[in-house]
């Protein structure tokens, strides 16, 4: 039996339909420039803002000072809003965030300084409460059946007046121990607050990016149904995150407390459209259509520095809920565009 062979012809270098190579290729042509503009579209713009308010305001604006007033006044925002970030990657609404953040910041002041609690013991009953709020978010959520938007609608507006209840006055003279943990400057003269915000962005993106439970994160947000089908332990994750949630704005209440040196319960609710925007927007950006940690870093600074400037322009007051509103609009809108943009690629 006769055997034909056909000779087997050279394959070209991995590369483009004409057989050029990746690395010979110019960078334009190996990147692409509208991938590069979904990705960090936020960081030219947020550039851009800087520039203008330093132009027409440098005296101001462009100084060491406001430098450190804008990086080191949010960082209670930017744990806040990565708490918020692990159940939205997963397809649930935590609202309950201000109201987790306002009961642990009640419970340090009133512990510590109303009943002379030692700050280590005030701490801890602080951040128990944000499990607490998250166990009862999670068996509402998870075993009765109802949509976390209603339930956590509902707990927050709970939790806002059980925090009035306890102590509905401002509280000062807290502990010098938790007041030095958070406001000591540190490198730039930033306080210890906006490290402490850096590193939990940094543990979170790893998760994220290097570990099974963040892929497992983004399949139970993208389709729960194929994720359960798939093996991951959807009921699980889901659960975890609302708790983690609610753990993590009891910790934004314990840096907020030590940022300010008072406890208040009123200071929380103004946190909770800010924390949306943020999330919202650095979806956007890093990652286009997913929520993600260094977005929404990002984000929250780029939110502060617009209002920072326009403040410095005299438009205060209003300008704060106008720009988070506005921002949270807009924010929506550019995540559901990216998201549908991703689904076609």
């Amino acid at each position: 039996m006769l055997t034909l062979r056909r000779a087997r012809e050279p394959k070209p270098p991995v590369g483009d339909e004409e057989g050029v190579p990746d690395l010979a290729r110019p960078w334009h042509r190996r990147i692409p420039l509208a991938d590069i503009a979904d990705r960090y579209g936020i960081l030219v713009a947020w550039g851009v803002v800087i520039v203008i308010f330093s132009i027409l305001d440098p005296t101001t604006f462009f100084t060491a000072g406001n430098f450190q007033t804008v990086f080191g006044s949010q960082a209670v925002l930017v744990i806040l809003a990565l708490g918020l970030l692990l159940p939205l990657t997963v397809g649930e609404f935590d609202l309950s965030v201000a109201g987790a953040l306002s009961v642990s910041v009640v419970f340090v002041g009133f512990l510590n300084v109303e009943h002379g609690w030692p700050i280590i013991p005030s701490i801890a009953v602080a951040l128990a409460s944000g499990l607490v709020i998250g166990a009862v978010n999670t068996f509402f959520v998870m075993v009765v059946g109802l949509p976390s938007m209603v339930v956590t609608l509902g707990s927050g507006t709970l939790w806002m007046g059980v925090a009035y209840g306890i102590e509905p006055s401002n509280v000062a003279g807290i502990s010098n121990g938790l007041v030095n943990f958070t406001n000591t400057n540190w490198i730039l003269g930033l306080p210890l607050a906006f490290f402490y915000c850096l590193l939990l962005t940094i543990v979170i993106w790893y998760v994220y990016s290097f570990t099974p439970l963040g892929r497992y994160l983004h399949f139970v947000g993208a389709n729960r149904q194929v994720a359960r089908l798939s093996g991951i332990p959807v009921t699980a994750i889901r659960a975890s995150s609302l708790m983690l949630s609610a753990f993590i704005s009891s910790i934004a209440g314990v840096v907020l407390v030590g940022s300010l040196a008072s406890s208040s319960p009123s200071v929380a609710s103004a946190y909770l459209l800010p924390a949306f925007a943020a999330v919202f927007l650095g979806g956007t950006a890093i990652t286009p259509g997913r929520f993600n940690p260094w977005g929404t870093f990002i984000a929250v600074y780029f939110l502060i520095t617009g209002i920072t400037g326009l403040e410095l322009f005299g438009l205060t007051g209003w300008v704060e809920d106008a720009f988070y509103g506005a921002s949270l609009v807009f924010a929506v809108a550019l995540s559901r565009l990216a998201a549908r943009r991703r689904r076609v690629d």
